[in-house]
């Protein structure tokens, strides 16, 4: 099998998919957590406001989304492959979200109608608060596994069986992350009375997190069946769970000093730590099987060719340096406060 530095390449693209995914949700997650506050700002200029704080990125950001499910397409097309089969349902409420959030942020502010901006605005709240959700949904269904038999054939429900109690509480989890994330982003960029009133929302959102966080903790390590097995095989990544709460307990400290930016960035970290704990726990596994391990899905049986690999390793190599001067240059560019203009929403 090809290596590079000592790593083979199934390895390395799972690295890659993950870091991808790992972008998109720390970088979206704000997004779609600032929209999951929009109905509780009260004020048509305020709303507005909060719209275009995330004016400039979110179409950017979800860059992130589409070049990571191409790395999982073109990495691992058995897991594509299955993995959609298998949630089918999720993931198309997720695209049809995607629309309609595209939609209210383009067609909020066209016309002046009180009833036609309130309907979008009911739209983007939804819509925002739903993918944070979904998302959620979908990764704690992935923890959990799937009844994939020989040939990685699902045969478990199509409709509701994704909505199970641990899904259902992963995905409140990312939910709430995403909205404390977001007011944070928020008081970044806005002013008056509509920072005030964000500092009283982000007080509630970090309650809101760290009580959901502590219950689905609680839960994995009680229910979820070898959860702590690799960590007693190799104690050195006791680190991540430490770091991860250690983040989670600094967000509130800067929050209360007014560090919001630093705030942000811990709050980016913790969800740095928890998708690096997803990654080692699952590592080699993509998708485990809850009828026989045998056939789950993982990095070496689901991995395209070695040159294929090897190939897109490459271009990766070529393509990451541009991809992150592209995005250092943007929020460098629309960085500061928020003001309204004849280009806004």
């Amino acid at each position: 099998m090809e290596t590079f530095l000592g790593i083979d390449y199934p390895t390395l693209w799972y690295l890659v998919v993950g870091l991808l995914f790992s972008g998109y949700a720390i970088l979206e997650g704000f997004d779609y957590g600032a929209g999951a506050w929009h109905l509780f700002f009260r004020k048509d200029l305020s709303r507005r406001i909060a719209i275009n704080a995330i004016g400039p990125l979110w179409d950017a950001n979800q860059v992130w989304l589409i070049i990571g499910g191409g790395a999982l397409f073109a990495g691992f097309p058995v897991m594509y492959a299955t993995m959609l089969s298998a949630m089918y349902i999720p993931f198309m409420l997720f695209l049809m979200l995607l629309v309609l959030r595209s939609a209210a942020i383009k067609f909020r502010s066209s016309e002046e109608m009180t009833w036609w901006r309130k309907t979008w605005d009911i739209v983007y709240f939804v819509s925002n608060t739903l993918i944070g959700f979904l998302l959620g949904v979908v990764l704690g269904n992935i923890l959990q596994g799937f009844e994939l038999h020989a040939n990685f054939e699902y045969r478990g429900g199509i409709f509701f069986t994704f909505l199970n109690p641990y899904a259902l509480m992963t995905g409140l989890t990312t939910l709430s992350i995403f909205m404390t994330q977001g007011a944070i982003f928020l008081l970044l960029k806005t002013e008056g009375k509509l920072h005030d009133r964000l500092s009283y929302l982000l007080k509630k959102g970090m309650v809101f997190f760290i009580i959901s966080f502590a219950i689905t903790s609680l839960y994995t390590l009680t229910f979820l069946h070898g959860v702590t097995d690799k960590f007693k095989e190799q104690p050195i990544f006791f680190l991540l769970p430490v770091l991860a709460f250690l983040a989670v307990a600094n967000v509130p400290r800067l929050v209360s000093q007014k560090r919001y930016a630093h705030a942000l960035v811990f709050s980016s970290l913790i969800m740095a730590f928890l998708l690096m704990l997803v990654a080692f726990q699952l590592y080699p596994v993509l998708l485990p099987s809850t009828i026989d391990l045998e056939y789950s899905v993982t990095i070496y049986n689901a991995a395209s060719s070695q040159k294929s690999l090897g190939i897109m390793l490459t271009i990766v190599l070529i393509g990451a340096p541009l991809l992150a001067g592209y995005f250092l240059f943007l929020y460098k560019t629309f960085h500061g406060k928020v003001k309204l203009d004849d280009t806004s929403y």
